[in-house]
């Protein structure tokens, strides 16, 4: 399995994937990363916060992001250099996120190209948004 090399990409392709955001989901990612803040996993002191109850992990989001590039756009055999990253609202359990990537600029003598990320929930709210830098495969 190879993704798609620097000549078969053109500026404006896109590629996207979609998945519902669970308990289970965030629980496992905070274990995983130590993110244990109180904001992702304790109800009651997450009611008093801004967002009035538990959010899952902003970079658990952005990972959904990794899964366009590594599986997508270029796909396997890509190469993850950088990512800008600004999260615009807050994802909540049980909201459908779609992460989307574009094409937005190629530079074919370093083998590098620039991304649009951006990632929003089932009611069109954009949620991240940025810019990933990458290697497609040769």
């Amino acid at each position: 399995m190879k993704g798609r090399t620097m000549a078969e990409l053109k500026i404006g392709d896109k590629a996207f994937f979609e998945k519902t955001i669970t308990e289970s989901d965030v629980y496992l990612y905070a274990g995983i990363t130590g993110d244990l803040n109180p904001a992702h996993i304790n109800q009651v002191e997450a009611e008093q916060s801004m967002f009035k109850g538990r959010i899952a992990h902003g970079m658990l989001t952005a990972g959904l992001v990794s899964a366009v590039l590594g599986m997508q756009l270029p796909g396997p055999g890509t190469i993850y250099l950088g990512q800008e990253l600004k999260f615009t609202a807050p994802v909540k359990f049980q909201d459908t996120i779609k992460a989307e990537v574009e094409v937005m600029e190629k530079i074919e003598e370093k083998n590098i190209m620039k991304l649009k990320t951006i990632c929003t929930n089932q009611e069109g709210t954009v949620v991240l948004k940025g810019v990933a830098t990458v290697m497609p495969p040769k």
